[in-house]
């Protein structure tokens, strides 16, 4: 049953991209060439069937291949910006493919994270708070995209091929889609896109404090080092915190992912309990996260129904989707086989298999981190 959803899926798939394939080729042999749309409809009506499908076909691939360049170019746009404002190279992701820099080598690891296809990440200037550039970092992948569709512009008028003539146009109209998508100031499930943060970010301190801190940190927990060996400072929490700013959130969040990894479990659990209160407020993925956090601190800390009450279905497909990715997710799992499930033998296979595959993680000091904690309940228990 479920291979033959996932035909339907996607023939169904291949059937919407066809419909719009042939939709946008119309417009762009409309708009840049002398062809009227009732024209443009009598010679398709006329066209043979094969030729049809060909043009469709041809659409779809070429969105299919716009979309990875111009998300890949959107990103560079971001690394090239950053440099020349004063940011240091950290790590690129394409999709779940990282480009990271490690004891002065490019690696390529495998990193994903829900609701994004890419992610370039820098760290900012030593500068006081509010002379951190915070506008080319953002804006940087709009204006790559849009400096594409400028550059694709003269194949107008220069090739007379009715193929050329749709591939550029597919390829303008999904940059555009891209522009407006990432510069138009807007949240997306929640979270900022760019064009939102460049308005934010330059009268938001609170919020400029959490970019610049969680860069610095995802760099340090990137080379290895373990957030309670980081800088106190980074971690002190506002007395007021707008929990619909994915940036202010980081603070308090790193603050309790910081108690976690100093073994204070019932301070951590006090702060998670204390966000999660306002989780209505919060980006889907910060409540899913604190969700993960506060089924190992209740588990750990004794609470075994209060961690039930939080291991929904969804939350059981979260924790198993991001294992390969976050080590987290396997720390979690090891607390719910040793606490809640009363099988030390799992437990200590997941930490085992974890310690085996340690090296293929993004987040080194978070793994380490993570290790060093579930040895400890394991000792403990």
């Amino acid at each position: 049953m479920n291979v033959l959803k996932s035909i339907f899926k996607l023939l169904c798939g291949f059937a919407i991209g066809i419909i719009a394939g042939l939709l946008i080729a119309a417009v762009g042999i409309v708009c840049f060439t002398d062809t009227t749309f009732a024209e443009f409809l009598g010679k398709l009506q006329s066209a043979r069937f094969a030729d049809a499908m060909l043009a469709a076909t041809t659409a779809v691939l070429i969105f299919i291949i716009s979309s990875y360049f111009l998300i890949l170019l959107h990103e560079a746009g971001h690394l090239i910006a950053g440099l020349l404002s004063g940011y240091k190279f950290v790590s690129f992701r394409i999709l779940s493919y990282t480009f990271i820099k490690e004891d002065g080598h490019l690696r390529v690891k495998r990193f994903s994270i829900s609701g994004t296809a890419g992610q370039c990440l820098l760290v900012p200037p030593e500068l006081p708070l509010e002379r951190i550039p915070t506008g080319w970092y953002n804006f940087g992948g709009v204006f790559a995209n849009i400096l594409a569709i400028i550059l694709i512009l003269p194949i107008f008028w220069i090739i007379d091929n009715p193929y050329v003539v749709e591939g550029a146009t597919i390829f303008c109209f999904t940059g555009l889609f891209l522009i407006i998508l990432n510069g138009v100031p807007m949240k997306i499930a929640g979270s900022n896109n760019d064009g939102y943060n460049m308005l934010n970010l330059r009268k938001n301190l609170t919020g400029k404090r959490g970019f610049a801190d969680a860069l610095r940190i995802n760099a340090l927990l990137q080379n290895g080092m373990r957030l309670k060996d980081m800088p106190s400072e980074w971690f002190e929490i506002p007395a007021e915190i707008n929990y619909k700013d994915p940036f202010e959130v980081s603070i308090p969040l790193t603050a309790a992912s910081r108690l976690i990894d100093k073994l204070d479990f019932n301070a951590s659990r006090a702060l998670f309990e204390k966000i999660y209160e306002e989780k209505e407020e919060l980006i889907a993925i910060y409540s899913q996260e604190i969700a993960c956090e506060l089924i190992f601190l209740r588990l750990v800390t004794g609470n075994t129904e209060g961690a039930a009450e939080l291991l929904t279905e969804r939350t059981k497909k979260y924790i198993e989707t991001y294992r390969r990715t976050m080590s987290s997710k396997e720390r979690v799992m090891c607390a719910i086989y040793l606490y809640k499930e009363k099988d030390r033998e799992k437990a200590t296979s997941v930490y085992d298999s974890l310690l085996a595959r340690k090296d293929r993680y993004l987040m080194q000091g978070e793994v380490l981190s993570d290790l060093a904690i579930m040895r400890t309940i394991l000792e403990r228990d």
